[in-house]
């Protein structure tokens, strides 16, 4: 099975949310998101605070600049990892983006945005 890209900006970064999702850490790549912002949301959902260690989690959303960037990290994970971090980003939508690399990545964001 094709690996995927997945791209973080908040807590799937962290090593204890990456072993609670994914069975063991996994290494990235430094890269950004030209022309979006982030902000931060309150999260409700009790297995994603658990996960996570805290109810406020950043949210990205499309910005009119491009001078704005969201800086993070792309992972390259299996479609059984990307189906377990669905599960876990529960006020998110997941969509593709284009990275400052040029590459296309998974993102979870605002579902409004």
């Amino acid at each position: 099975m094709q690996d995927v890209l997945l791209f973080s900006y908040g807590t799937l970064r962290q090593p204890d949310v990456q072993i609670a999702l994914f069975g063991r850490m996994v290494e990235g790549t430094a890269d950004a998101m030209i022309g979006w912002r982030s902000r931060m949301i309150e999260i409700t959902d009790a297995e994603v605070i658990a996960k996570s260690g805290t109810r406020w989690h950043p949210m990205v959303e499309p910005s009119e600049s491009d001078d704005d960037a969201v800086e993070g990290m792309v992972f390259r994970i299996s479609q059984a990892d990307l189906a377990s971090a669905d599960a876990y980003e529960v006020d998110y939508v997941r969509r593709e983006v284009r990275l400052r690399s040029g590459l296309t990545a998974w993102v979870y964001g605002d579902p409004e945005g």
